[in-house]
C-alpha cells in the first residue's frame, strides 16, 4: 500500500483552486467589457448576468478550496445561492423595464422561427 502524503492533496486543492480563480477572473472581466462594448439593452443585460454569474461561482468555488473552513463554505454556498437566484429575476425586471419604457428595439426581438402550432 502507498502512502499518499496530506501534502499532495493540499497542493492539488491550490492548484485547482488558481484554476478557478483565473477562469472566475477571466469571465468576470468579459462581463464587464461585454456591459461597455456591445450596443443594446438586451445584449448588455445577457452579457451580465450569464458569465457574471459563473464567474462569480469560480471565484468562491477558488476561494473555498482555498480557506478549507466549513463555517467559511457554507457561507459562501449561501452566496451562490442567493445569486442563482437573484440574477434572473433581476435581468427579466431590466429588460421588462427597458421594453415599457422603449430603451428595447423592436428589430432585436425575433419573433416565434418555428411557425404557428397545429
Amino acid at each position: 500500500m502507498t502512502h499518499v502524503d496530506p501534502g499532495l492533496w493540499t497542493t492539488v486543492a491550490d492548484v485547482v483552486a488558481a484554476v478557478c480563480l483565473l477562469a472566475g477572473a477571466f469571465l468576470t472581466l468579459g462581463a464587464g467589457l461585454g456591459l461597455v462594448r456591445f450596443p443594446s439593452l438586451l445584449a448588455r443585460m445577457h452579457t451580465v448576468t450569464k458569465p457574471q454569474v459563473l464567474g462569480l461561482i469560480l471565484l468562491l468555488t477558488a476561494l473555498a478550496l482555498r480557506v478549507r473552513s466549513w463555517s467559511a463554505v457554507a457561507m459562501l454556498v449561501l452566496v451562490v445561492a442567493f445569486q442563482l437566484v437573484t440574477s434572473p429575476v433581476a435581468a427579466h425586471m431590466v429588460g421588462r423595464a427597458g421594453f415599457r419604457t422603449g430603451k428595447v428595439d423592436p428589430e432585436d426581438l425575433r419573433p416565434n422561427e418555428f411557425g404557428e402550432p397545429d
